[in-house]
């Protein structure tokens, strides 16, 4: 017997960044209520976990940031190169509120509202609510949450 020269075929890079994209997972959950507590139980502590971990990566990233930060500013140059990466400054100009008043006044006076977040204080609302106070064109949302705690 003559055996077969076989060739391997190879796969071709992903370039579509819709193809990329993971399907949403379907998890499949036990039958009764009590062993779903159970596993969102014990799923919630290796999440926290997982957690602990990121957070150590993230404070070596911070730390990381934080040096060339302070140690590429005073050597006059904004970027240095290792063998796997290039690590650059990026400069971007913020926005802060110098003068509340003047601010406001402003915003008033021409009506630019856009230059304001369509955003409530949720702790403010509260306390007024707290005191007998209604805030005209507020309303209430009453949000669910699950509260698992271990036996």
């Amino acid at each position: 017997m003559v055996a077969k020269k076989t060739t391997a075929t190879k796969t071709k890079p992903v370039t579509d960044p819709k193809a990329l994209k993971a399907e949403k997972p379907v998890w499949k959950t036990p039958k009764s209520l009590g062993a779903c507590a159970d596993l969102l139980y014990s799923t919630q502590q290796q999440r926290y976990a997982a957690q602990k971990e990121v957070d150590k990566l993230e404070g070596l990233e911070k730390a990381l940031k934080d040096r060339f930060i302070n140690e590429l500013s005073t050597q006059d140059a904004s970027g240095i190169a290792g063998k796997q990466a290039l690590a650059k400054i990026v400069v971007k100009d913020v926005p802060t509120m110098d003068d509340d008043k003047a601010f406001y006044a402003h915003v008033k006076k021409t009506g630019d509202f856009d230059l304001l977040q369509r955003r409530l204080s949720a702790e403010a609302v509260k306390l007024r609510w707290q005191a007998g106070k209604k805030v005209p064109g507020v309303g209430v949302f009453h949000s669910k949450s699950v509260s698992i705690t271990k036996l």
